[in-house]
């Protein structure tokens, strides 16, 4: 969506942006890759600093007309050591990357995504040198992350409240992607209410198209059931491989395939627990693959699944999937958490928290019912249309940029 803004007296020079990202290579992070493009689109010059990633390995790509500087990442941390190897690295490629930027293309706004809630340090460092704007786009809440990945709170713990809050207190600007965040930025982080936008993670209908089902990827079986995510420790997949197991061997169904779309640091893991479930002929994880075999997956699949485990994260995060879901017309099972629940509405079951049995239910209640099915799906689909897609949220990112431009603190 083109917005089109006057700005006061004779033709301004164009504003120019630097966009930090460390956990995902863009174009790959879909949200992050909508701003750049909306923004480049709206009369900003659009620099990217993020790592690279299966596909995405050019040090220095131009796509759409936005620079993307990539670096490498040693392996993805996993446990408090890892994750401090990686993110030091990735402070230092941030640091080296966004002064080559400055260098070379100038930026007048940070707009850091996260996680980690480190890089205000970067933001921070350039606001006092150069006189930029710094702008902090919430992904994750890293305090409650850190909890569902680790089961504790502790020193750690209270590092990453410290390290959210000195984020917010650098920020000029905070972006939310729905109401649970925003109240999170204004209470724990003590920012002013008006310089937090709300911005949702929206889906681009004209990159989610419906196609025909490839009747292969239900190997053999009647149903298919899609999935698409990270394989992570707090995404709950040993939870959907649980119902599957109840499905096989509680309720004697045998006529039902899972697609799992997704990477991520547990995926061998779910591997082997689908192999020790005795469940491995009736899951296919493909790994992360290109956009292509995902849609290809889910326009098959004749329901989607969230099993995001219950916790404080998940309850208060907004997750892609859930619209992609709704966006191909999929109905939804999912566990019952607020924002997922905000999210689909009537385009979902909700499962007993933590519960896979419930959860085996509630997929076999869907693929039993083809018309509550159709219905539920028609319902995700219109919401996206009306409501949800991401034409809806372009004015709102470009008044948190307008806002964080005018901002003096």
């Amino acid at each position: 969506m083109l917005v089109n803004r006057r700005r006061s007296g004779a033709a301004t020079a164009r504003r120019r942006v630097l966009i930090l990202v460390e956990n995902l290579p863009s174009p790959f992070d879909r949200r992050v890759w909508q701003e750049a493009v909306t923004l480049q689109q709206n009369g900003w010059q659009v620099s990217i600093v993020c790592p690279t990633g299966k596909g995405y390995e050019s040090r220095l790509e131009v796509i759409e007309d936005v620079h993307i500087y990539r670096y490498p990442l040693p392996a993805e941390g996993d446990g408090p050591i890892g994750y401090a190897v990686e993110y030091f690295v990735a402070m230092w490629h941030c640091f080296r990357l966004a002064a080559k930027v400055w260098r070379e293309r100038g930026f007048d706004l940070v707009h850091a995504c996260n996680p980690p809630d480190l890089l205000f340090l970067v933001g921070g460092f350039f606001k006092l040198v150069t006189g930029s704007r710094f702008l902090f786009d919430h992904h994750d809440i890293n305090p409650e992350l850190y909890e569902a990945k680790f089961g504790k709170r502790g020193a750690l713990w209270k590092l990453m409240v410290w390290l959210e809050r000195a984020t917010f207190f650098t920020a000029d600007v905070s972006i939310a992607t729905n109401e649970s965040y925003r109240r999170i930025a204004i209470e724990r982080g003590r920012m002013d209410p008006d310089q937090v936008f709300v911005v949702r993670s929206g889906p681009m209908l004209d990159r989610l198209k419906s196609r025909p089902p490839i009747a292969d990827l239900k190997c053999g079986k009647r149903f298919l059931v899609g999935y698409v995510g990270v394989m992570g420790k707090q995404e709950g997949i040993d939870f959907l491989l649980k119902a599957v197991e109840h499905i096989v061997y509680g309720m004697k169904r045998t006529d039902v395939h899972f697609g799992l779309v997704g990477g991520g640091t547990s995926l061998e893991e779910m591997r082997q627990l689908a192999v020790d479930l005795k469940v491995a002929d009736f899951v296919t994880f493909t790994g992360r693959v290109p956009d292509e075999q995902l849609l290809d997956m889910l326009n098959t699949a004749d329901v989607c699944v969230n099993p995001d485990i219950a916790n404080d994260m998940n309850d208060k995060s907004t997750m892609n999937k859930i619209m992609e879901y709704m966006a191909l017309g999929k109905p939804i099972v999912q566990f019952d958490l607020t924002e997922g629940r905000f999210s689909a509405g009537e385009a979902s079951l909700y499962a007993k928290r933590n519960d896979p049995l419930d959860m085996a239910e509630k997929l076999v209640q869907l693929l039993d019912d083809p018309v509550r099915s159709a219905t539920m799906g028609a319902f995700g689909r219109w919401r996206v249309e009306h409501q949800l897609e991401w034409q809806y949220e372009v004015p709102k990112l470009l008044a948190a940029y307008d806002a964080a431009m005018d901002r003096r603190k």
